[in-house]
């Protein structure tokens, strides 16, 4: 059997320059699913209802595990307690119940909780496939729509039925805290390897970075966006590091996509793309 190509970077990197980090990330996702339970529907709350069902038939979240890179619990000094006493035997049953235990964490937001849910087939720059899911967003609004237009430009070009024609599509921009160990691939000493992050179809080293950092206990990084140059993206391990941030709620967005172009707007405000319908060399997400 082969082994794995070494990394191009030193392994000590990893927890040499991880530091707790924290920042405030745009994410668009299509707005359909809330359009599509709005049909079967009468009322707000009927509709409330059956997203809480929807979504309590989804996937566990997968459990957290402890960070590598956290500091041991501490554990106490002086002499160790003594053992409870032994008891004759099980407890009464009819005796009176024991006060209840504390609540558990609430459940995470369907926002932030979705990529981790599923194992997707398809790679993306830092999750292999089949692999933990990643969530992705973008410190600027425009950075997170770029993402957004070009993903829906894939989708028209891939669908041999839609090529020639226009695809409207309604999104929610929200954004999210991301808060946790993690690392600048746009500061030294990893920006002297950049090119390996922003590659056009070659996903090698960001996959061996993501696998590297989730063994080191990184709960993010950060990186410069593909889609938006000039722009910083998060990737984001786990969803344990994210709390939603949503002052004035979701924002609504209209796109229309065409085989050379993609338009976002909002009331009024706007982005425009320009694309090359046939690229010889299509990029990496």
């Amino acid at each position: 059997m082969t082994a794995p190509p070494a990394a191009p970077w030193p392994a000590a990197w990893l927890t040499e320059t991880a530091q707790t980090r924290h920042a405030l990330l745009w994410r668009g996702v299509e707005a359909q699913h809330i359009v599509a339970t709005m049909r079967l529907v009468d009322t707000l709350d009927e509709q409330a209802l059956l997203e809480r069902l929807l979504e309590d038939s989804k996937p566990a979240l997968p459990r957290a595990g402890p960070s590598p890179l956290s500091p041991r619990s501490a554990r106490p000094r002086g002499p160790a307690p003594a053992p409870a006493p032994a008891t004759a035997g099980p407890p009464d049953p009819s005796g009176p119940p024991g006060p209840p235990g504390p609540p558990g964490p609430p459940e995470p937001h369907y926002l932030l909780a979705t990529p981790f849910r599923y194992r997707s087939p398809f790679a993306s720059r830092f999750r292999r496939p089949h692999h933990g899911g990643v969530w992705y967003g973008a410190e600027t609004l425009r950075a997170a729509a770029a993402e957004v237009a070009y993903w829906r430009w894939r989708f028209l070009l891939d669908s041999e039925g839609l090529r020639q024609g226009q695809l409207h599509t309604e999104h929610s921009f929200f954004q999210a805290r991301v808060d946790g160990p993690a690392i600048d691939l746009t500061s030294p000493p990893w920006a002297s390897l950049a090119a390996l992050w922003t590659p056009d179809r070659d996903y090698t080293a960001t996959h061996a970075l993501g696998d590297a950092a989730r063994s080191a206990g990184l709960h993010w990084l950060r990186y410069a966006s593909v889609r938006d140059p000039g722009g910083h993206c998060g990737a984001v391990f786990t969803v344990q590091a994210l709390a939603l941030h949503a002052p004035q709620g979701p924002q609504t967005w209209h796109c229309k996509t065409t085989a050379h172009s993609v338009w976002l707007v909002r009331e009024d405000q706007g982005f425009t793309w320009s694309f090359d319908p046939a690229p010889s060399n299509p990029p990496a997400p």
